[in-house]
C-alpha cells in the first residue's frame, strides 16, 4: 500500500572513523579513485552486477506461474540477526517444502542496486537471495524501485535519496530502457528467480494534470521489463500490473457502477488502468493486483468480516477481463493502519480471523498466489508478525500469523478443486468456510463462543477461533 513507509534503506551506510594523517590520506586516495568525473562515488560498487550469485537452487513450482501463499520481506528481516534465531527462521520455512518468498530490488530491505550506471551494489540483495534459498521459498522479486538517476536524481553511492517520496518516484520515461536493462541484469544475477513483478502500486505513475492514473507510461515501461526479461530466459515469467484496487463510498465522484457491492464500489480511475494495460500489454503470464478490505477512507463496510467480500469480487472481475490469468495478490490488508502504518488496534486472536477471512474471500475470487506483508520489526513486540524479531537471541519463533499463513499454503496450493460444504442457516452470517476435498477451515467471526453445524458437524467455536477440520 501506499503507506508502507519510505526509507526502507536508511541506516545501512556505514561511517569509518579515520585515524591520523596516514590514514586521512589512504582515505582520499581510495576516494578518488572511487569517484567517477563528475563526482558519482561508486564505492562498494561492481561492474559484474549480472554474474550469477552463489548457488542457485530450483525451487518448487519454477516452472508454473502460480506459486501459492507466501510472503513479502519488508525493512527488517530474517537474514539478519542472531545466528540462533535467523536459523529458527530459517528452518521454521523450509517445513513442508518452504514458502513462496518476494522481496523488492530497492527499499525494504534492499539498497540502491545501480547507484551510478553500471556500476552495481547487490550486496543486501544478495543476503535476501541467500536467506529464500536457505529456508527452501520460492523467489519472487518485485521490480521496483529505481536508482536516483533514472529519476531525476544524483548518481553515486552515497547519494540516495530514502526519502518516501523520493523512494515512490518512477523511472523518467528516457531512462525506461535504462530500468529494463537493469531487471535484466537482476535476472541474470539470479537465475533461479523465475517470477517477477514489474513494479510496485503505480508508485509515481500519477497523473495531476489529468487527475487519474499515467496508465500509458505504466504500460510502456512493463513493456520494455517483459521484453528484457524474456530475452534473458524465455521461461521467466512476469506478471503486473500491481494496482491497488481502492475502492470508496458508492456516493464518490469516481465510483464504479459496474464493480460494486455491500463493501463500497470500485475506484474508477483503478478500473480504466487496468483495462489499459491489460489491453496494451506485451504479455502476461500471470496478473497482480493489491488491495485492501477497505475503502481509501478506512471503512469496514458492512463489517470487518463481510468488507472481505470485495476481495472476491475483484477477483472474479480481475479473472473475467484478463481470461482467467493466473492471479495474484502482492500485498492484501483487512485491519486499517494507523498514521505511522502501523496495524496494532485488533487482538491478535481477531486479527488472525479477519486475515483468514480474507484468504478465504481472495481464493473464492480465483486468486493461486498472496504474499501477506510481514510488518517485521527489529526487536520487541511484533504485532501481526510472521515470527518474533530475530535481532534478540530468543527471536525467530513462530506467531500465530505464521501457522495461519503457512498451513493456508499446505492446504490450499495452486490447483486446489474447492468444494461447496453445508453451514447450517442459522451458522452462515457467523462463520466463514472454505473447503476442498480433504480440509475445511472454519473461522468464528463472533467476539464470543459459538456452536455451529458445518459439514454435517456441530462443533464449538471459542471467540475469532480458526479451526481446521480434516474431512
Amino acid at each position: 500500500m501506499t503507506r508502507h513507509g519510505g526509507n526502507m534503506g536508511a541506516g545501512r551506510w556505514r561511517l569509518t572513523a579515520l585515524l591520523g594523517v596516514g590514514a586521512t590520506a589512504v582515505a582520499l586516495l581510495v576516494a578518488l579513485i572511487s569517484t567517477l568525473p563528475g563526482g558519482a562515488s561508486t564505492e562498494g560498487t561492481t561492474r559484474d552486477g549480472d554474474r550469477v550469485h552463489g548457488t542457485p537452487a530450483t525451487p518448487r513450482g519454477a516452472d508454473v506461474p502460480d506459486v501459492g501463499w507466501g510472503f513479502t520481506h519488508t525493512q527488517f528481516s530474517a537474514d539478519e540477526g542472531g545466528a540462533a534465531a535467523t536459523g529458527r527462521v530459517e528452518a521454521l520455512l523450509s517445513k513442508d517444502g518452504g514458502l513462496p518468498q518476494n522481496q523488492a530490488i530497492m527499499g525494504w530491505g534492499a539498497d540502491n542496486p545501480e547507484p551510478v550506471k553500471g556500476r552495481y551494489d547487490f550486496e543486501a540483495l544478495d543476503r535476501r537471495i541467500d536467506f529464500v534459498r536457505a529456508s527452501g521459498g520460492t523467489p519472487v522479486i518485485t521490480l521496483c524501485c529505481a536508482p536516483d538517476w533514472m529519476k531525476g536524481g544524483r548518481a553515486g553511492a552515497d547519494n540516495t535519496d530514502w526519502s518516501q517520496k523520493a523512494l515512490e518516484t518512477a523511472p523518467a520515461r528516457d531512462h525506461y530502457k535504462d530500468y529494463a536493462a537493469l531487471a535484466a541484469t537482476v535476472a541474470r544475477r539470479y537465475p533461479d528467480v523465475r517470477h517477477f513483478i514489474v513494479w510496485n502500486e503505480f508508485k509515481g505513475f500519477w497523473n495531476n494534470a489529468e487527475s487519474r492514473w499515467d496508465y500509458e507510461g505504466y504500460t510502456d515501461l512493463y513493456n520494455l521489463v517483459h521484453k528484457a526479461l524474456k530475452q534473458v530466459d524465455p521461461k521467466i515469467m512476469v506478471g503486473g500490473p500491481y494496482l491497488v484496487m481502492d475502492s470508496v463510498d458508492p456516493r464518490h465522484q469516481d465510483a464504479s457502477t459496474v464493480l460494486r457491492g455491500p463493501w463500497g464500489a470500485m475506484d474508477q480511475r483503478v478500473l480504466d488502468a487496468f483495462a489499459y494495460w491489460n489491453r496494451h500489454k506485451a504479455g502476461a503470464d500471470f496478473v497482480v493486483v493489491d488491495g485492501s478490505s477497505y475503502t481509501k477512507d478506512d471503512d469496514l463496510l458492512p463489517d470487518e468480516f463481510r468488507a472481505t467480500d470485495k476481495l472476491t469480487d475483484v477477483g472474479r472481475w480481475v479473472r473475467r477481463q484478463t481470461g482467467g490469468l493466473p492471479l495474484w495478490w502482492a500485498e492484501y490488508y483487512v485491519e486499517p493502519a494507523d498514521r505511522n502504518d502501523d496495524r496494532k488496534e485488533w487482538s491478535e486472536p481477531h486479527r488472525v480471523a479477519v486475515q483468514a477471512a480474507g484468504l478465504i474471500a481472495m481464493a473464492k475470487g480465483g486468486a493461486s498466489t498472496g504474499f501477506y506483508w510481514n510488518p517485521e520489526n527489529r526487536t520487541g513486540d511484533c504485532p501481526g508478525c510472521l515470527w518474533t524479531p530475530t535481532g534478540s537471541s530468543d527471536g525467530g519463533r513462530a506467531l500465530p500469523m505464521h501457522d495461519l499463513v503457512s498451513r493456508f499454503g499446505r492446504a490450499f496450493p495452486p490447483g486446489t478443486g474447492y468444494r461447496t460444504v453445508s453451514v447450517a442457516p442459522d451458522d452462515v452470517p457467523n462463520v466463514r468456510v472454505l473447503a476442498d476435498d480433504r480440509t475445511v477451515l472454519v473461522v468464528n467471526t463472533l467476539n464470543r463462543t459459538i456452536s455451529a453445524r458445518v459439514d454435517g458437524r456441530r462443533f464449538d467455536l471459542k471467540a475469532y477461533e480458526v479451526k481446521w477440520l480434516r474431512r
